[in-house]
């Protein structure tokens, strides 16, 4: 899938100051995955022990988890799908949904999340 895939996706855009975030589960870390990771991202890869030390599922760091998967999975499951093109349907529709605004508020309030643990702790950059 990454080489596959995402490595490819990404050569498609302008990704000189992307970030990336290995979410830490398990059959994602292998040598080789990591080691595709950090020659694609360098310095600006976040994963537990690499150049960015960061917490697997740390909610402070991906405002996918602590928001918008659990929004989505609400309204995907509302009318109780009973079968794959019905959930794949869900899916989609609620995905065409989501508006700019409402990125735009997580993106507010996961950066104010981040403001109080700096203010609190130090940078979590720099931990």
């Amino acid at each position: 899938m990454i080489t596959n895939f995402f490595i490819p996706e990404l050569n498609n855009h302008d990704v000189q100051e992307l970030w990336f975030q290995q979410d830490g589960a398990t059959c994602h870390t292998a040598r080789a995955t990591i080691d595709l990771l950090k020659d694609t991202f360098g310095y600006r890869l976040i994963l537990r022990f690499g150049p960015v030390n960061w917490p697997p599922r740390s909610c402070d760091l991906i405002p996918l988890d602590y928001f918008l998967w659990g929004y989505v999975k609400s309204l995907v499951y509302a009318d109780k799908p009973q079968t794959l093109d019905h959930l794949e349907d869900n899916i989609r529709r609620v995905i065409a949904d989501i508006r700019p605004q409402m990125l735009e508020k997580v993106m507010e309030n996961w950066t104010s999340r981040l403001d109080y643990i700096r203010a609190s702790r130090g940078s979590p950059m720099n931990e």
